[in-house]
């Protein structure tokens, strides 16, 4: 059985950056922060703890090669359903 979705466990800023990225468009971390009105390190620190939750997709950003574009996880629950 899948471990069920725990959002109480999520900083608040992890949060916001799902409510952000629930529009289904892949964005970089500059957009995503400049969605958020978020500092740059609670963003990552945001994207690392979806990340652990698995929550988290990242894909290779052809343009510069810096940047990673992020989105949900498709294969995750719905999120805020939860």
């Amino acid at each position: 059985m899948p471990h069920s979705l725990n959002l109480d466990r999520l900083p608040p800023s992890a949060k916001l950056v799902i409510k952000v990225l629930e529009s289904g468009s892949l964005l970089t971390q500059k957009e995503i922060i400049n969605k958020t009105y978020l500092p740059a390190r609670t963003v990552r620190y945001a994207l690392t703890r979806l990340k652990e939750e698995n929550l988290l997709l990242k894909k290779f950003y052809f343009p510069d090669a810096r940047q990673s574009l992020y989105g949900l996880n498709a294969a995750s629950p719905e999120v805020m359903t939860a």
